[in-house]
């Protein structure tokens, strides 16, 4: 399914609709920053300054921005429906902040419909996944009815149950202890590890405990 992997994706004179006119000393917003697949990034930001911004604009379905979107080059603001179904498929994921689980949903079928489409875990593969966080005796929990740590975790797993280049993740550990977070961690450096690919983790505060490459302030 996987096809040319994407090798950097840059924001060149980015700004949200929002923030044109302000004041900032934005460590990205109006410059040129390039993000590299294999590398880590930690984008620190206070509310209201464009963190989950950020995540949507890459992954494409917001547009409300001024400057640049590139993928190896390629401005996102040309591609077509076709394209971004590519991109979403092959190279880029996202877990969202708000989670966007099926409530009346379990949390393994909340995980398989992602999984279904992809093809990309084993049955093993999640099982483990499910077990490492913490969250084994939930499988069959409806989400709504779990707390929201344990739906950030089920989040997470479906957030790896395809292929990507770029994984953003929208402050994933607000919710979690000290040991969940740093199980999360380690799963995260394993694949990222095994598919030579990039992370992109927002924070607010609480910081995931990870040797990231660069740290960004918006």
């Amino acid at each position: 399914m996987h096809s040319k992997p994407v090798d950097q994706l840059t924001f060149d004179g980015v700004v949200p609709s929002a923030l044109l006119g302000r004041t900032s000393a934005s460590g990205l917003w109006g410059g040129r920053h390039t993000f590299e697949r294999g590398r880590t990034y930690l984008v620190e930001a206070a509310s209201g300054t464009g963190k989950s911004s950020l995540c949507a604009y890459a992954y494409g379905y917001r547009n409300d921005y001024s400057g640049r979107i590139l993928f190896d080059g390629t401005d996102s603001a040309k591609l077509g429906k076709a394209a971004w179904r590519r991109l979403r498929l092959t190279s880029l994921s996202l877990m969202f902040q708000e989670l966007r689980l099926f409530g009346s949903l379990t949390a393994m079928e909340n995980v398989r419909l992602k999984n279904d489409l992809t093809h990309h875990k084993s049955d093993e593969d999640i099982d483990t996944l499910f077990d490492r966080l913490g969250i084994a005796d939930k499988r069959d929990a409806p989400a709504s009815l779990m707390s929201y740590g344990q739906q950030q975790r089920v989040a997470f797993i479906r957030a790896l149950c395809q292929p990507f280049d770029f994984l953003f993740m929208d402050e994933p550990v607000s919710h979690l202890d000290e040991c969940n977070a740093s199980a999360l961690a380690d799963i995260l450096a394993e694949e990222l590890d095994a598919r030579g690919a990039c992370a992109v983790v927002t924070s607010v505060g609480r910081k995931m405990n990870f040797d990231f490459d660069e740290n960004i302030t918006l």
